[in-house]
């Protein structure tokens, strides 16, 4: 069995590594503060970036394999194509869901970036067998180096991206993703031989190079004018920090400003639905990672809520921040106890008693609220 010798070329390998780069950047901002969203604006966005990502590990995969230059023309299946791009989307598109769908523990981390890692495997793979006029050859390392370090980096890039939501953890996950999705594809090209084969074999309608060039620059314009939209958020100035002086002959009138209406329920999750909970029935609001529990009688529920939209959302309703992880409600309390520089709340729940802490900065304003 002879094999083909092979090159790339270093402009369309620069080209997949920039795909890369746009695609996790667009993915990654797309759902960035969704978490207050309905369940159904959720599933569009989670539906937006699935397609993002997923299509920009395609284009990565595709303007790689255009990079690749081998001594004979080759075609592509443009069925198998396809197929490896669906993949592609469908299984980034269930590592979101798990993202954004359940609490973000390490578990759920660790496994949406395992499903990733896997998908991109599968991507790969299913793609390259749409090639035509060329069979590649596989061995057991090349194959097995490739899923390790698929799972591993994609692993890694979510941890960093969905660690913490802010913008230089966006930033990083970028990087990691883009990075890892180019060098799984060529740590599987390295572990991979070429050999020329007589005859098409005819599965479904073949493309060349040229045809999947114009679709692989198409599905990159896409995720172009998805980069700038996404962009557009991700860099939201602060229009008063900006904003030009008033000439001091002006007269500054006042503005009306609204007032927000106070929140009278709260969101939570239940079977996958979102119900609402009075919120003079919460007694207690606690941090849970990027997320928060509803105390409320002897049940216990989940919000989308991060601590701090709680906070800002319940400003103006009868609760008060005792602790950093917890906002408490006054009229549940049964008894307070004070220690040397911080306190404690006690609430009877259903049959249980429950302790909330009170950190020393916020003892004023609990002791004014509960009248002391």
């Amino acid at each position: 069995m002879e094999f083909l010798d092979y090159t790339h070329n270093l402009w369309l390998v620069a080209a997949s590594l920039s795909i890369s780069m746009m695609a996790g950047f667009t993915g990654f901002s797309l759902t960035k503060g969704i978490a207050g969203q309905t369940v159904v604006m959720r599933k569009l966005s989670v539906t937006l970036a699935a397609v993002a990502l997923g299509g920009g590990i395609w284009s990565m995969h595709f303007v790689a394999m255009l990079g690749l230059q081998l001594p004979i023309p080759i075609y592509y299946d443009a069925m198998i194509t396809l197929g490896s791009a669906l993949v592609a989307i469908l299984m980034v598109g269930l590592a979101l869901l798990l993202l954004h769908f359940y609490p973000r523990t390490p578990l759920i981390l660790t496994l949406a970036g395992a499903v990733v890692g896997l998908g991109v495997v599968a991507m790969h793979y299913i793609g390259m067998s749409g090639l035509q006029l060329c069979r590649a050859v596989y061995t057991l390392p090349g194959v097995a180096l490739a899923v390790l370090a698929s799972c591993g980096l994609n692993i890694g890039a979510f941890w960093v991206a969905y660690g913490q939501r802010r913008p230089r953890n966006i930033l990083l996950g970028t990087v990691c993703f883009g990075a890892s999705v180019f060098a799984v594809h060529f740590a599987a090209i390295s572990g991979t031989r070429f050999v020329a084969e007589a005859s098409l074999r005819e599965i479904g309608p073949l493309i060349g190079n040229e045809t999947l060039a114009i679709g692989v620059v198409l599905s990159s314009f896409v995720l172009c004018g998805a980069f700038l939209l996404s962009g557009v958020t991700f860099l939201t100035p602060a229009a008063s920090a900006n904003a030009a002086p008033a000439p001091a002959s002006q007269e500054k009138v006042p503005a009306a400003t609204p007032t927000t209406p106070p929140v009278l329920r709260i969101p939570y999750e239940q079977n996958g639905q979102t119900h609402f909970i009075d919120a003079s029935d919460v007694a207690i609001v606690r941090a849970e990672g990027h997320y928060t529990l509803l105390y409320a009688g002897s049940e216990r529920y989940f919000c989308v809520w991060s601590i701090t939209e709680a906070e800002r959302r319940l400003a103006a309703g009868p609760f008060v921040k005792s602790h950093r992880s917890y906002l408490i409600n006054p009229a549940h309390i049964v008894h307070f106890e004070r220690r040397k520089d911080n306190g404690i709340c006690h609430f009877i729940l259903g049959d249980q008693t429950v302790t909330t802490p009170v950190s020393r900065s916020r003892l004023p304003a609990l002791r004014e609220a509960l009248g002391l």
